[in-house]
């Protein structure tokens, strides 16, 4: 992956956690992180709020301020002990009572059924601060340790906004046609690079997705554009949500329609959409992805590439314990996390990082996912 030397071609993608207590990454996302990373293995971290206007959704992490760099910072020592490449997912999610778009039109309902207020339309004069926070999130995250950042441009968020022909509105540079539409998110991605390399940036993508209604009329001209203008800038890879898949009598079948887009950009791919084993080795066997994004399933076994080699049982995710929050405050004040807590403690850890404590099974040495460059 660049300048970058893998182990395997699973990934685990940014996953929010929602369980940084005042936007302040906590110790025990130490245990979330490290359990889940295996000998030069790549992983992403959770959104990452870049500004106070964006952190999204309450305790979320932020990289913005110096506490939240050096909070970062034994997090990332930790997943560097097992020889992790670890980026940093760097997003800008609006927050507050008039949120920022590129529309005045709102989305009813929001997600979880709610009303959200509608947004305001960004001024042509704001659009630079943001791609400021952008690029000093990006040094923030490499002071703190982190190998490299994640764009985030994708799941309906502001930058996927801006590219999506039915959600953008504006009449300035930055709206109508195709190239205008997705010149925010070409600024961000320039501005990054200039700040900590290109070897140093990745980027989410999601041009067939419809999150909170952020739709395109032609998605596959969208991709092929986005990998078209990325080539220029060399980045490390481009990390893309598969389209929606269509049930088959055993399992949901893959469509292909990246396929295209994948073609087109000269970097490393990765691809993301409720892959398993079988279907992610097809992938990569037939060349439609480099590398394979793994969510719920890493979730519940953090021991995945492991388990993944000889075929081993998986246990089974647990959405209701996805986004506890009630035990950020009682974790952040009470356990420091040292060899030394009591039983309740590590259990009270486990609970809060979502994890299994299954003991490691397997070596990777003839594990599935080999590098073929």
């Amino acid at each position: 992956m660049g300048n970058f030397n893998l182990s395997h071609r699973m990934v685990l993608p940014p996953l929010g956690r929602l369980r940084s207590y005042n936007n302040i990454p906590k110790p025990h996302a130490i245990l979330y992180y490290s359990q889940r990373i295996s000998n030069a293995g790549f992983l992403i971290a959770e959104a990452t709020g870049v500004s106070v206007t964006a952190r999204g959704y309450p305790n979320r992490p932020g990289i913005r301020t110096k506490e939240q760099v050096e909070a970062w910072k034994p997090i990332v020592k930790a997943v560097h002990e097992k020889r992790g490449i670890f980026f940093c997912q760097i997003s800008y999610q609006p927050n507050g009572e008039a949120p920022i778009s590129c529309t005045n039109k709102g989305v009813t309902p929001g997600l979880g059924g709610g009303d959200w207020p509608p947004p305001r339309s960004l001024r042509t004069d704001e659009i630079p601060q943001i791609v400021n926070d952008m690029r000093l999130a990006a040094r923030n995250a490499i002071e703190a340790g982190f190998d490299g950042v994640e764009i985030h441009g994708a799941n309906g968020y502001l930058i996927d906004q801006f590219m999506k022909d039915k959600v953008n509105d504006i009449t300035d540079k930055y709206g109508g046609s195709l190239e205008n539409r997705c010149c925010f998110a070409l600024e961000i991605v320039e501005a990054v690079i200039n700040e900590i390399g290109a070897d140093k940036v990745g980027i989410r993508l999601s041009p067939y997705e419809h999150y909170m209604k952020a739709v395109d009329s032609n998605p596959e001209a969208l991709g092929l554009y986005m990998a078209n203008a990325l080539n220029k800038f060399g980045i490390a890879y481009r990390h893309i949500i598969e389209p929606p898949r269509i049930k088959t009598v055993d399992e949901y079948e893959l469509l292909q329609c990246l396929l295209p887009i994948r073609k087109a950009f000269k970097g490393t791919f990765i691809g993301a959409g409720g892959y398993n084993r079988e279907n992610g080795n097809k992938a990569v066997a037939e060349n439609y992805t480099d590398l394979v994004v793994f969510g719920r399933m890493f979730l519940a076994n953090p021991d995945l590439p492991k388990r993944f080699e000889p075929n081993a049982g998986l246990k089974k995710h647990d959405r209701s314990t996805m986004y506890i929050t009630a035990l950020i405050a009682e974790l952040s004040e009470r356990y420091d996390f040292n060899p030394a807590q009591t039983a309740a403690a590590n259990r009270t850890r486990r609970l809060a990082a979502n994890v299994t404590t299954a003991r490691p099974l397997y070596n990777l040495a003839t594990f599935g996912f080999r590098s073929r460059r």
